[in-house]
């Protein structure tokens, strides 16, 4: 199986939703499953149905967050430095708009573009490893080329 890369905050993140939902969710939808069971007929019984299909949600997520952390590789992102690599904190300037934005590059389980966390398989982070500060980068996205220059790079 292949390493998933995290970052140390994106590791313990995962490992608190997990804990969360063996220790929190779990139990209170057995207990609704329960309670739903006592209103008698379960083939109409839409709260039984309802807290089935959240168990099942639930129970899949569990499987998914210990499979993703049993294959991480946690990188401690406050040793790195240099050139753009997982974990940097990069900070962009849109070379048509010059609007600015700051991304840091994260594995795919704690990537969210709306908080900044930019998945490393994405074709702008694939573009940005391995440059430098001042360095220009084209990137193809659905809406067209697109050019970015670096203006900053951090690790934290």
């Amino acid at each position: 199986m292949e390493k998933i890369p995290l970052t140390r905050a994106g590791h313990s993140a995962l490992n608190d939703e997990l804990k969360h939902l063996k220790s929190v969710e779990r139990p209170a939808i057995i207990k609704a499953i329960a309670e739903a069971r006592e209103h008698g007929d379960l083939s109409e019984n839409a709260e039984y149905h309802s807290a089935r299909e959240k168990q099942s949600f639930i129970e899949g997520r569990i499987k998914e967050l210990e499979g993703i952390l049993s294959l991480a590789d946690v990188i401690d992102v406050s040793k790195l430095s240099g050139s753009v690599k997982f974990g940097a904190t990069v900070k962009l300037v849109d070379e048509d708009t010059d609007e600015e934005k700051t991304y840091q590059i994260v594995g795919e389980p704690e990537a969210d573009i709306e908080n900044g966390r930019l998945n490393i398989k994405s074709p702008l982070a694939r573009a940005l490893i391995g440059k430098e500060e001042g360095d220009s980068v084209e990137v193809r996205t659905p809406g067209g080329e697109k050019s970015y220059e670096i203006l900053s790079i951090a690790y934290s």
